[in-house]
């Protein structure tokens, strides 16, 4: 199962909400280049770059950010947060990211979705599907639309999704523990082509095995590594047992 440790980015500075809700803000640090190059030091491959400022205004805002950690670490990025556009989607790719997340750009165009997978691939384009109550939320996570989560997953793996990243909001970032339920239905009724990001809720590093045993094909961890919760030594030993 791949590790990938989250960087949310406001004002070009590296947070974390609770929920998704802004006026939960909490800064860690001012330069997010410094955070990604200190997971890069301890054998960590990936990076969940989101631009929360994109997400609230719907276009691509913090590219230069993506930019600065894609052209100074070998960080592989899958980048999210506002993307709306061909024209977001090109400055993403041009900007250094190795995938995209598009979340409500798939429920509110799917057309243009759909066309970013034909264009693309299918392994440069996540599903950004992420629920509250199990309907997908959308708009950085501020509006509840009617897509019911599992059907939602399920169609666009008929369009070619194997990617989805599942975060349940009323877990995120409260350090509570995943939603190992959900995951394992979705999981269980989705085609096996899926390849399930699990998000949200991680506190402990006894939860990442059970994860992984459940099939998840990654996780993505935020709040639980800046309140050191899960250490960064702990996840390259994680790593390193992986590989062998």
């Amino acid at each position: 199962m791949r590790i990938i440790p989250a960087i949310d980015i406001i004002d070009g500075k590296c947070v974390r909400l609770s929920k998704g809700d802004y006026s939960t803000k909490k800064i860690y640090n001012e330069n997010p280049l410094e955070v990604a190059k200190e997971f890069e030091a301890h054998g960590i491959d990936y990076l969940h770059l989101v631009d929360l400022d994109g997400a609230k205004s719907n276009h691509i805002v913090n590219h230069k950010v993506l930019e600065q950690i894609a052209s100074n670490t070998t960080l592989k990025i899958d980048f999210g947060g506002g993307l709306k556009t061909d024209d977001d989607l090109r400055i993403a790719f041009e900007s250094g990211a190795g995938q995209i997340t598009g979340g409500s750009i798939a429920v509110k165009d799917k057309d243009t979705f759909v066309g970013w997978i034909e264009k693309y691939g299918a392994d440069k384009i996540i599903l950004g599907a992420d629920a509250m109550n199990e309907k997908v939320a959308v708009s950085g996570w501020q509006e509840e639309s009617t897509e019911e989560l599992i059907p939602f997953i399920t169609s666009y793996q008929k369009k070619g999704i194997q990617y989805v990243i599942c975060t349940d909001i009323s877990k995120d970032g409260m350090l509570e523990g995943p939603s190992f339920e959900l995951y394992k239905r979705i999981i269980d009724e989705c085609n096996s082509n899926l390849k399930l990001i699990a998000s949200g809720g991680i506190s402990t590093f006894d939860e990442l095995p059970k994860l992984a045993e459940m099939g998840c094909e990654g996780t993505i961890i935020g709040k639980a590594i800046y309140e050191n919760r899960i250490s960064l030594k702990q996840l390259e030993s994680f790593i390193l047992q992986s590989i062998k």
